[in-house]
């Protein structure tokens, strides 16, 4: 089971559709373009055709059955006690007196750009059901990072 947001629901369902309606059938019509070029046994833009067919249906039943597991979650009845999945985390790196913000999501709805980490990074799960004023040391890739929590919100 895989727990995110409406958004982040949402997001996937349109990306389904979009490889469906409209990635599908370009594949379809590659191979059928290169099964016209003749022998299929020398023809290997018909062998890349079929394989780039073969890597999308994969994409397409990973993508159905993590909408089919997925679980939202509603924010609205989310306490800001403690950091938890969908939590907004304000926080300070008190090794640099940097401020940063994160928002704790699935795996399938993190994108660093936009502040939003995976649950199952080392930063998410070291800040797991801390509280506001709580001081946390995370082992991270690059060494030992010390955390204080600022601010939860949703």
């Amino acid at each position: 089971m895989s727990y995110m947001s409406q958004e982040g629901y949402d997001k996937l369902v349109a990306e389904l559709v979009r490889l469906e309606s409209v990635e599908r059938p370009k594949a379809s019509a590659a191979i059928a373009e290169a099964r016209d070029k003749g022998d299929l046994s020398e023809n290997s833009e018909y062998d890349a055709a079929k394989e780039a067919q073969a890597h999308l249906e994969d994409k397409i039943n990973r993508l159905k059955m993590t909408i089919a597991e997925a679980k939202i979650v509603d924010t609205s009845r989310l306490s800001n006690d403690a950091v938890q999945i969908l939590s907004k985390v304000e926080m300070t790196n008190l090794t640099t007196k940097t401020k940063m913000a994160y928002t704790i999501v699935s795996e399938n709805e993190a994108n660093l750009r936009e502040g939003k980490i995976s649950i199952k990074t080392p930063i998410a799960q070291g800040l797991l059901n801390k509280k506001v004023g709580d001081e946390v040391e995370i082992r991270i890739p690059s060494g030992t990072i010390k955390i204080r929590i600022d601010k939860i919100s949703y």
